[in-house]
């Protein structure tokens, strides 16, 4: 309790510096985070043998209810209706009356025939999602494509209802939100539910390949990945008359970091993902730094993250994101070997790996060969498979990982502290505590100064723990 940052710190450097990957004592402390994850496996075979099956037949109808109507939402609803069996949209709801008829009108042209959403199945408000997985069977399925803070208390419900579950990234934006996510994936395991998670760059076939010719040595050991996302400025759709306080902010919920975890949360998390694929593991602590520079929008939105990454072995992963105009842009993932370098991960589309360490033409050592890939249509394919043909599915505990090294990263860059895997995981702190019971009326957990300026968090002040 009385440990100074300074003396957490050494006492973190050296334990790696002395601690191999096989370390008892480090893979300990770490397997805290996987408990869950091992009662889930024995919950599944547990309900395989004993508990009543939410299987659906290859031919039957799976109904379907889309939670939150935005662009990632309708086109996650149009993937899970192309594919193999018969699927019915049947419920819809977002907060917004707007997006829900758009999200219909959208998708009349190509599944007019699948679409039984009549007025009374269109919900909207804060509770429009409890009256759309009602509305569902046991059996059935829900997507849940709302902003990350609301996750983990869809996930929950929709799991408590016997629904198999499509959930987006990003998963939570803290770290009691990362528990629930967990604990609801338990449930769904002993319950004989899937649970897909959307990190759809896992199901691109170029990237798996990629990833596999990177585990059988191809680079060599793995020394340092680097998970990049810059680009320019994230949108920011100003005030709308008439639109509340929370409204204002859910229609910009990229740019408020309770609802969306922060840039490095939600933008950043599939190439950190990959880089802890690459590694077969999850970073054991993190620093780094973190500001608002040259945004001026009236938001909480840092404009520029660096995260250093540590995993047990002593290697390193650097994730790096910035949305500032006329600034050098790169999005995807480098990865450094031993005896070469793969260029890979979301944003590049086409994953190639070198000999040595310059990524040129003349030292490629693979590229992928094979037939197209749609990632986002693959996901759901395997997911509704799995479904169709009553195979295990759980993406929750990957998934739920990889947001939490998200977020132990956030947690690092906005307060300035050096931050440990344990640490992270066992923060209490909320970034909307109660929003449970919040109603259209509430307001937001920030709200704005006199001057319309909202909070920002400022590395060496913001407690994260």
């Amino acid at each position: 309790m009385g440990m100074g940052q300074q003396d957490r710190t050494r006492t973190y450097r050296e334990r790696v510096m002395t601690t191999s990957n096989t370390s008892p004592s480090v893979r300990a402390s770490r397997r805290e985070f996987l408990k869950t994850s091992a009662k889930a496996a024995a919950g599944a075979a547990l309900a395989s043998a004993i508990a009543t099956r939410a299987h659906a037949g290859e031919n039957h109808t799976l109904k379907l209810a889309l939670i939150g109507c935005g662009g990632r939402g309708a086109g996650a609803v149009a993937q899970a209706l192309s594919t193999p069996g018969p699927t019915r949209l049947w419920a819809l709801a977002d907060f917004f009356g707007h997006r829900v008829q758009n999200t219909l009108n959208n998708l009349k042209p190509k599944f007019e025939k699948q679409l039984a959403v009549p007025p009374e199945r269109q919900f909207t408000g804060l509770d429009g999602f409890k009256k759309a997985i009602d509305s569902l069977d046991k059996g059935d399925v829900v997507l849940l494509a709302t902003p990350p803070a609301f996750r983990p208390i869809h996930l929950e419900y929709a799991v408590a209802k016997g629904l198999h579950v499509f959930m987006e990234k990003s998963f939570a934006v803290d770290a009691p939100g990362i528990r629930r996510v967990l604990q609801a994936g338990e449930v769904a395991a002993r319950k004989n539910l899937k649970i897909a998670g959307g990190l759809m760059s896992r199901h691109y076939l170029p990237l798996e390949e990629a990833v596999q010719q990177i585990h059988e040595g191809a680079i060599g050991d793995v020394i340092t990945c680097w998970a990049n996302r810059m680009h320019g400025p994230v949108g920011f759709h100003p005030r709308t008359a008439g639109v509340t306080e929370l409204g204002h902010q859910i229609a910009n919920y990229s740019c408020f970091t309770w609802l969306n975890g922060s840039f490095i949360v939600d933008w950043l998390i599939h190439n950190i993902d990959i880089c802890c694929w690459i590694k077969n593991d999850w970073p054991v602590a993190v620093q780094g730094i973190g500001g608002r520079q040259v945004r001026t929008e009236p938001d909480q939105l840092f404009d520029h993250y660096t995260a250093e990454y540590t995993f047990a072995d002593g290697t390193k992963m650097l994730a790096q994101g910035r949305h500032i105009t006329n600034c050098y842009d790169f999005f995807g993932n480098v990865i450094q070997g031993a005896k070469g370098c793969a260029v890979l991960g979301e944003g590049q589309p086409k994953p190639r790996l070198f000999k040595g360490h310059k990524p040129v033409s003349g030292q490629l050592l693979w590229q992928y060969t094979g037939a197209p890939c749609d990632q986002y249509q693959r996901e759901h394919d395997l997911f509704f498979e799995a479904i169709r043909n009553d195979r295990p599915y759980n993406e929750t505990e990957r998934s739920a990982k990889s947001c939490m090294a998200a977020i132990m990263g956030r947690m690092a860059c906005e307060s300035g502290q050096m931050i440990t895997w344990e640490e992270a995981l066992a923060s209490n702190l909320e970034l909307a505590p109660g929003l449970e019971n919040f109603t259209d009326a509430s307001n937001p957990p920030v709200l704005p100064d006199a001057n319309g300026r909202y909070p920002i968090a400022m590395p060496g002040n913001t407690k994260v723990i």
